[in-house]
């Protein structure tokens, strides 16, 4: 009974920690993106989860999102939260166009797909320089702070906006591995021959995830863009700093699982930051190689991710009890 009452007890813990950190400082906004970037790999876990389809493209959704509310600011003065549905609708259309060509790789084949749509994108996004203002990047105008505006003079709305963000990703992913569809997804990712022959429509149902996925990143992309306030094509479209850092937040937590994005993205970037902050004054690159070491370790330590780790203490605590 008391398991039960541990999200309870994370969510209220996140909910307050903003109110401990300074709401102009820099720990708060490592908070918040640290919140993003949770929701980011919660959406990127529909599919990399649940179907193993393990996507290197999902940058491209989020630039897309990114780009999209704020040219529909700058172009035509619409609401940044206009904007997000706007920039979600994108970003589930584009995962659909890529999906269909491309669900039926699997493996490494379909990693390198995505990886290049997500490039391919970059590359329009840095050239059409009259819509997106090309390499020199958009800045988002200044408005009188508001909420129906998406303006706030302090981070603090940033974090629980990202926080509900975080919540309502969660729950998405939860109600599709719960269902039909979630059981067709792992159906696939055991055996997809298997799958098919007992009559799933697997491509249908990776394509149902895709969009969903892509729908979602996109919007948190629109969150990214009003707390960053300036970004450019190599931000946000970026392959290492997105679409890699997003999947390997869920395998080090734990792919298939609710928890195990939030639990990679409370590890990995704090202790980036936390990297960059002691040792990158000392050498070039030298918080990049401590940071890329103690990740290869901890992935050697625990392959299946930190959520085995809780699993594992999790039923130590039911034996004791049992005795």
């Amino acid at each position: 009974m008391k398991f039960r009452f541990t999200p309870c007890i994370a969510i209220l813990a996140l909910a307050l920690l903003p109110l401990l950190l300074d709401p102009r400082g820099y720990w708060i906004r490592v908070l918040t993106i640290t919140l993003l970037f949770a929701a980011m790999a919660q959406a990127w876990n529909i599919v990399g989860g649940l179907a193993n389809q393990i996507s290197l493209g999902h940058a491209a959704f989020f630039g897309i999102g990114a780009y999209a509310s704020t040219v529909l600011l700058l172009k035509f003065g619409i609401s940044p939260w206009l904007g997000m549905l706007a920039g979600g609708a994108l970003g589930g259309l584009a995962a659909l166009v890529i999906a269909i060509p491309t669900m039926r790789l699997q493996g490494h084949y379909f990693a390198l797909a995505t990886l290049a749509f997500g490039e391919v994108m970059r590359v329009i996004e840095n050239v059409w320089t009259s819509l997106t203002g090309g390499p020199g990047g958009l800045s988002v105008p200044f408005v009188p702070p508001g909420f129906a505006a998406y303006s706030f003079k302090l981070l603090r709305p940033h974090a629980y906006i990202a926080l509900i963000a975080l919540l309502v990703v969660t729950a998405v992913f939860e109600m599709i591995r719960r269902s039909a569809m979630g059981y067709r997804l792992r159906g696939i990712r055991q055996n997809l021959p298997a799958a098919e022959v007992i009559g799933i429509d697997t491509t249908r149902v990776k394509l149902q995830a895709a969009v969903i996925s892509g729908a979602l990143t996109a919007m948190l992309g629109t969150l990214y863009a009003q707390l960053a306030v300036f970004f450019d094509p190599d931000t946000v479209f970026g392959i290492a700093g997105i679409s890699i850092r997003i999947a390997l937040i869920a395998i080090i937590g734990g792919v298939g699982t609710a928890v195990g994005p939030i639990l990679g993205a409370f590890f990995i970037i704090p202790l980036e930051e936390l990297m960059n902050d002691l040792l990158s004054s000392r050498a070039a690159g030298l918080s990049q190689l401590v940071f890329g070491i103690i990740l290869i370790a901890v992935i050697l330590w625990q392959p299946r991710g930190f959520v085995t780790v809780f699993a594992s203490l999790k039923a130590r605590l039911s034996r004791r009890e049992a005795r």
